[in-house]
């Protein structure tokens, strides 16, 4: 039986692959480039729209432990991150283009896939897994709406800058990552003195925005603020945030600085820097106009402007079952950032998830998710765990059962112990039945 997928985001591609690798077939469908979104550039497959880091390595930090727990799953997009890495400090950070470029090929080689280039308006026969992602096509929202039998919920993404390496002024500028004492260090660090971090705010607060659509109207993920709503909680909340000095000493005088903007390696030149927390709704001359008043960026050219789109998702726990079925229509399946998971890796392993679990369920298998010790699970569990002010989540150890920060080190081993009893369970035995 062959599963259908909608979407070829990073949900969509690892649904795909954990489908062939358990036997199955699948159809994937992603509507670029006949259909565009207004964040996507180009037509290849797990496209990253914002940023291009998939964020901690550390196995101490959740998403580290989230990213290891995948990888020990076979995990495609985390296998591509891999090979495409650039350096990032403890981050991992990927060329962006070429790792859609991989993951593209993999799909176009795989005999088990059939990747068909056009818009899904409605859903199809079968067993359907939809991961059309937080930018889902108008006409595809609706018809989800009246399958769920609850109210799409909205929230902005916003885009960080791009500024072009040659422009930036090297004197006025170091290289470090924060806390690493050794070696030059992967970020790109633009340091303000007190006076002009506070003509810098000034301006950021006061800049034109982009004019709200009715659309728009609706709430921030408070993971991905803009840098001009961050800045207008307070004076000092970007010194304290994205601007935040803290674990970095200038090498020019030994001192650390006031307040600092990181700048990260697009891509694996190093030609392309990513203003790092600075995603941003201002208007685009606004944009060059203020982020300039940074000394190092006085001569920036921009090759990227922030901005900003609709994400959309569904009531999950309202709708969906612990398997990520459609609790009204179980032959339909829901993956990545439209369940309400927000982040590049989250969006993955929910990917992964629904892939097995439709793979199963088309083959008369039962299926359960990880358990909430791992963070795959607790992703899961939070997704599908009635709450009444349910809003996008990013992994934190705070979601996984039994976590203790005194006990982090033991609850570190239990999560990888317990994936790894699963997957021999699960995956393994899945397997020998197909």
């Amino acid at each position: 039986m062959e599963i259908t997928i909608i979407g070829g985001g990073l949900a969509g591609v690892e649904a795909a692959h954990q489908i062939t690798r358990m036997g199955g077939r699948a159809v994937l469908y992603e509507m670029r480039p006949h259909v565009s979104t207004p964040a996507h550039q180009g037509d290849l497959l797990a496209e990253l729209v914002c940023s291009n880091s998939l964020k901690s390595l550390d196995l101490q930090n959740a998403h580290g432990l989230l990213k290891e727990e995948l990888r020990r799953l076979g995990s495609l997009i985390i296998g591509a991150a891999d090979e495409t890495a650039i350096p990032g400090g403890k981050a991992l950070v990927v060329d962006r283009v070429r790792f859609a470029q991989r993951l593209t090929e993999s799909i176009v080689s795989n005999p088990g896939i059939r990747l068909k280039r056009e818009e899904v308006r409605r859903i199809p026969e079968g067993f359907v897994i939809v991961a059309s992602g937080p930018l889902t096509s108008e006409h595809l929202a609706g018809k989800l709406t009246s399958l769920t039998g609850a109210e799409n919920l909205s929230f902005f993404d916003a885009i960080s800058p791009v500024v072009d390496a040659a422009s930036i002024d090297y004197d006025k500028a170091f290289y470090a990552s924060r806390y690493i004492k050794d070696g030059a260090g992967d970020y790109l660090n633009c340091p303000l003195t007190k006076e002009e971090y506070d003509r810098f705010h000034e301006a950021l607060i006061s800049a034109e925005r982009v004019d709200l659509r009715e659309f728009e109207k609706t709430s921030y993920f408070e993971g991905c603020l803009p840098v001009e709503v961050l800045a207008e909680r307070g004076k000092k909340t970007l010194a304290f945030g994205p601007m935040k000095p803290v674990g970095l000493e200038d090498p020019r005088d030994g001192r650390r600085p006031y307040a600092v903007l990181q700048l990260r390696k697009e891509n694996a030149s190093g030609s392309m820097l990513n203003l790092v927390g600075f995603q941003t709704k201002m208007k685009y001359p606004e944009q060059e106009r203020v982020f300039r008043m940074i000394p190092a960026l006085k001569n920036a050219v921009f090759l990227r402007h922030g901005s900003i789109h609709r994400n959309t998702y569904i009531n999950a726990p309202v709708c969906l079952t612990e398997t990520l079925q459609l609790k009204t229509e179980p032959r339909v399946f829901f993956a990545g950032q439209i369940t309400g998971v927000e982040g590049y890796v989250e969006s993955t392993a929910m990917g992964l998830i629904a892939g097995i679990s439709a793979f199963m369920a088309a083959a008369g298998t039962n299926f359960h998710p990880p358990g909430p010790s791992t963070c795959v699970g607790a992703l899961v569990r939070y997704l599908t765990t009635e709450n009444k002010n349910f809003q996008p989540m990013n992994i934190n150890f705070g979601l996984i059962e039994g976590y203790s920060k005194k006990y982090k080190e033991a609850a570190v081993a239990t999560a990888l112990s317990e994936i790894e009893n699963w997957k021999k369970e699960m995956l393994d035995s899945g397997k020998r039945d197909s």
